[in-house]
């Protein structure tokens, strides 16, 4: 509890669970994601399609949170897995997630818990601390986990993995990460700090 001018403040500690508030923003989140799974550019050189999809992740991170956005990027593939196309291309089902393309779309709740916590609003909200947020999670946590993936399933070399899975998305995702920090910024500047994200 918060103490201002003698009187106590409810203090903004979150319990276990999420507020009606956060889950909405949750399944909103992952609505976002799996329309963003239509964008899709295949790649005749690679197994892994440019999509719209990992944008849906970094604004999960840096709108809801490190807790509400991973529980929208779980709800997102606990969707896919139940048989609903979410997922890129209008796919779903376990065997998405096993393939070669998988650990992709596996790595979205860490991804989005650690942009989360990386840009909560007790670190500040800049522009900057939004982008660095979005490259360590929306990129190189989804980079690392899915090239891994890609290697154990296809049995490439890491050097061939990086050159199908990761190096030829860098110029695209960059442009994510920076228009994903534009759009968070905006939004959480405008919220109240008791809203998710919010810092005002």
């Amino acid at each position: 509890m918060a103490e201002k001018g003698g009187r106590k403040l409810p203090s903004r500690e979150k319990g276990p669970f999420l507020n009606l508030r956060e889950m909405l923003g949750a399944g909103l989140l992952a609505a976002l994601t799996a329309v963003l799974g239509y964008v899709q550019i295949p790649l005749p050189f690679s197994p892994v399609p440019i999509t719209g999809q990992t944008f849906g992740v970094m604004l999960a991170g840096s709108l809801l949170g490190a807790r509400a956005g991973f529980c929208s990027m779980l709800l997102f593939l606990l969707t896919g897995l139940a048989g609903m196309p979410v997922f890129a291309g209008a796919r779903a089902g376990i065997g998405v997630l096993a393939g070669p393309t998988g650990g992709f779309l596996l790595a979205f709740p860490l991804a989005a818990y650690v942009i989360g916590w990386l840009a909560a609003p007790g670190r500040g909200v800049g522009l900057w601390s939004l982008i660095l947020a979005n490259l360590v999670g929306g990129v190189g946590i989804i980079y690392a986990l899915g090239t891994a993936q890609l290697i154990l399933v296809t049995g490439m070399d890491p050097v061939g993995a990086l050159g199908v899975g990761a190096l030829p998305f860098i110029p695209g995702d960059l442009v994510k990460v920076a228009t994903a920090a534009v759009v968070a910024r905006r939004v959480r500047v405008v919220l109240p700090a008791g809203v998710p994200g919010g810092s005002r």
